[in-house]
């Protein structure tokens, strides 16, 4: 049983994962506001549709419904913003919704199975939190080795300048430096 929902709690973060690289689109302000009030308006249905429930089945509605309101949000924003801190924490945030459901289902369970589907959770989503760390990193990574490329090819650039004179020179020099954003 345990092992099933692991599986299962493994498999929703990687498709989540895997649903968020998808480019983002960036938005007018309108439609991003108009996006904020539609995810507020799914979430109070979904979270009405919980009430019918009862038990720990009402609860892990109820989580399900605000994960589901909080990765939404995450996804709009990044929709909205473009940016790749936007793209992580949209991960981040599925990662946390996807342990929260996780947990509660561990709710039906007693004694060890409990503690063990619990730790399998948690385990789910400190991977998942550490896949996304590492595409921070590599986006980082890819940063910084944009920044260097553009500097050596700066001084490349600055360096054939240096072969001309006069007007020629300071002519050459801005244009490096206005085609490499230096000042």
């Amino acid at each position: 049983m345990t092992q099933h929902l692991t599986l299962r709690v493994a498999l929703l973060c990687m498709s989540l994962m895997a649903a968020s690289a998808t480019q983002a689109q960036n938005m007018s302000k309108p439609d991003y506001k108009a996006g904020k009030t539609r995810i507020s308006e799914t979430y109070k249905t979904d979270k009405a549709e919980c009430k019918k429930l009862s038990d720990n089945a009402e609860d892990i509605c109820k989580e399900e419904a605000k994960g589901k309101e909080k990765v939404a949000r995450a996804e709009l924003e990044f929709s909205y913003s473009g940016k790749a801190a936007d793209a992580n924490k949209v991960l981040v945030v599925k990662a946390k919704a996807a342990y929260e459901v996780a947990k509660e289902k561990c709710d039906d369970l007693a004694g060890n199975g409990k503690d063990v589907c619990k730790q399998e959770a948690k385990s789910a989503e400190q991977k998942a939190l550490a896949d996304a760390k590492m595409g921070k990193d590599i986006g980082e990574a890819k940063k910084d080795a944009a920044a260097e490329k553009m500097d050596a090819n700066y001084k490349v650039a600055h360096e054939k300048c240096d072969d001309l004179a006069g007007d020629t020179k300071a002519s050459c020099v801005a244009a490096a430096k206005a085609k490499f954003g230096k000042n």
